[in-house]
């Protein structure tokens, strides 16, 4: 009996429905985006990561010359943190640790949100004016520091020179040298090195509020003031949020521009809870009150900014 045909195999290949290949696409796309991103996390663990980890584990131990070198440093649990705080300078380091935070970022927001609707309004080289405003901002803070550190010398700075000229001081001002007066000399140039930041911010929220706003706004009367508190400030609220948090973050552990200008005197008036970590690690040699100090300056940061951040939170829903 004949076989029958058989009938001829189907040449075209079983393709995959849609659906699998779009959550292989899907798949692809997630080990894309942890590819992308591995770089930037290990660069974190590498240079963020580790050295805090290590600064919480070295401000548990009696860390010196000796036992750097020897690896071997003893546990001494919270005797780190206790000496500090503990110490008769803390109180005075923490005070003034603040009155230079507060002063900084008061100072760089007014001037800076000042500077940013300024700039907001368009005349001729009104960019370049921009560009140059950026350049405290970009200039090393050791270099700031020390042409300021010049400008305030008591006996041959600039300031104290035009202000003889004026015959508004005969004597001159001891910016440096006197103990009030160095710390508001550091405030000042930190507020001048800040400022351009703040500008900078604040005038990238103000470019996103819609113009037509202000134009409903003028139809109905409103003058400058009233649009600022009804239109401006409103809108730009979330970017000042953001400015500050990051101006006290910032602000609160400079250490650069007050080791330049004072070095933390004179007689510790300008020290702060920086410059005291500093000092203890790379002038004393001790590492575990150091680092205890910096991790008490790492936990007075957060602690600002999350109070900060929660008063914003209660204002915008009230």
């Amino acid at each position: 009996m004949p076989s029958r045909p058989r009938p001829a195999a189907d040449p075209s290949p079983v393709r995959p429905s849609p659906v699998r290949r779009g959550e292989r696409g899907a798949r692809w796309e997630r080990r894309a985006r942890w590819l992308f991103l591995a770089p930037a996390a290990a660069y974190l663990l590498l240079f963020f990561g580790y050295p805090i980890v290590a600064n919480v584990v070295m401000s548990f131990q009696r860390y010196t010359v000796t036992t750097f070198y020897t690896g071997d440093a003893p546990f001494v649990g919270l005797r780190n943190y206790a000496a500090v705080l503990s110490s008769g300078r803390f109180p005075r380091t923490l005070l003034t640790t603040a009155v230079f935070t507060a002063g900084s970022v008061l100072g760089q927001f007014v001037l800076g949100l000042a500077l940013a609707l300024f700039f907001r309004r368009r005349f001729p080289l009104g960019g370049v004016l921009r560009s140059l405003l950026l350049l405290p901002w970009l200039l090393p803070l050791v270099a700031s520091g020390t042409v300021w550190k010049w400008m305030l010398d008591p006996d041959t700075g600039v300031v104290n020179a035009v202000l003889r000229g004026l015959h508004l001081s005969s004597s001159g001002v001891p910016w440096l040298t006197g103990t009030s007066e160095a710390l508001w000399s550091v405030v000042l140039v930190n507020i001048w090195v800040g400022v351009p930041f703040n500008t900078a911010v604040l005038y990238g929220g103000l470019q996103d509020i819609p113009p037509q706003l202000y134009e409903a706004a003028r139809l109905d009367g409103a003058g400058p003031l009233a649009a600022f508190r009804h239109i401006t400030w409103p809108l730009l609220r979330p970017v000042v949020s953001v400015v500050l948090v990051l101006g006290v973050v910032y602000t609160v552990k400079v250490l650069d521009v007050i080791l330049v200008v004072t070095g933390g005197g004179p007689a510790g008036a300008t020290e702060t809870l920086a410059t005291q970590s500093y000092e203890l690690s790379f002038r004393q040699f001790d590492f575990g009150r150091g680092a205890a100090t910096g991790n008490l300056l790492v936990v007075l940061s957060l602690a600002l900014a999350a109070l900060h951040l929660r008063a914003d939170r209660r204002a915008r829903a009230i």
